[in-house]
């Protein structure tokens, strides 16, 4: 290939390995931060309907102080902790079960796939009919919520397993255990990852909902209570504190990931 040509075809993939400095998050948070600032300092917008970062600051702060988001903080990484753990172990435990054997496959995937678009909170009044008022519900209702993204991703993951890989796994004297723990597994790893970060999302707003809904404590109550009573800068806290629980979330399973995943 002349040089040339080769020079050519290097600029036009060039953007492919544009490598983008580590600040560059943080600045565009930061821009948008001091732009919210000056359209409230501005007054372009009531404090009523948008409050200043700073105002937001302030009344995150006197709620620390106070030892009130603490509480209501706690309450929901419970909730989110418990549902978020039992929904994402049953959904690769299940998801496995259903690509690995034919059976399964047949009989349960149809039942999935058709509970899967029901709008989970929906459900939460029966929940309460079945278990009763308490926490058990709520992390229930979680649960429920992180399974189905969770188990459909391991599926489909199972499912793109190269069937070589098998069946050399296979050939070399392995059984079913191991080639679910060495083979399908691993390989299955990145669409596993892909359906529990997308669960995270569909856990906190399940949270949200359901504390909303039957909760004396938590940040869905919180920022419901705040809202009732028109103090938008406790509201905004309580939003605040479930945008940095997501990116915790995301940042957790980014690492786990990496560290897992290494080849991807």
């Amino acid at each position: 290939m002349p040089d040339k040509q080769r020079q050519v075809i290097t600029n036009r993939v060039a953007f492919l390995e544009t490598k983008i400095p580590s600040y560059a998050a943080v600045l565009g948070i930061t821009v948008l931060l001091v732009l919210w600032e000056i359209v409230c300092r501005l007054e372009i917008v009531p404090p009523l309907f948008l409050p200043a970062p700073t105002a937001i600051l302030a009344a995150g702060w006197e709620m620390l102080v106070s030892g009130e988001l603490y509480e209501d903080l706690a309450a929901s990484l419970v909730r989110i902790g418990g549902g978020y753990a039992v929904g994402a172990s049953l959904g690769i435990i299940f998801g496995l079960i259903l690509g690995f054997s034919r059976w399964t496959d047949a009989i349960l995937t149809p039942i999935v796939y058709s509970i899967y678009p029901i709008p989970k909170i929906a459900l939460l009044p029966l929940i309460i009919l079945w278990l009763g008022i308490g926490e058990t519900p709520k992390i229930a209702i979680i649960a429920l919520g992180v399974f189905f993204p969770v188990v459909i991703n391991t599926f489909s993951g199972v499912k793109n397993v190269d069937p070589m890989l098998i069946k050399a796994a296979v050939t070399f004297g392995s059984n079913h255990f191991n080639v679910v723990r060495k083979v399908i597994l691993p390989a299955s790893l990145p669409m596993i990852f892909a359906g529990l970060k997308l669960a995270a999302g569909t856990s906190l707003l399940l949270l949200v909902s359901a504390e909303m809904i039957a909760a004396q404590q938590g940040i869905g109550s919180m920022v419901l209570h705040y809202g009732n009573l028109m103090i938008t800068t406790k509201l905004m806290v309580g939003v605040l504190v479930l945008s940095l629980l997501g990116l915790t979330f995301n940042r957790v399973l980014q690492w786990l990931e990496r560290k897992l995943v290494p080849w991807k």
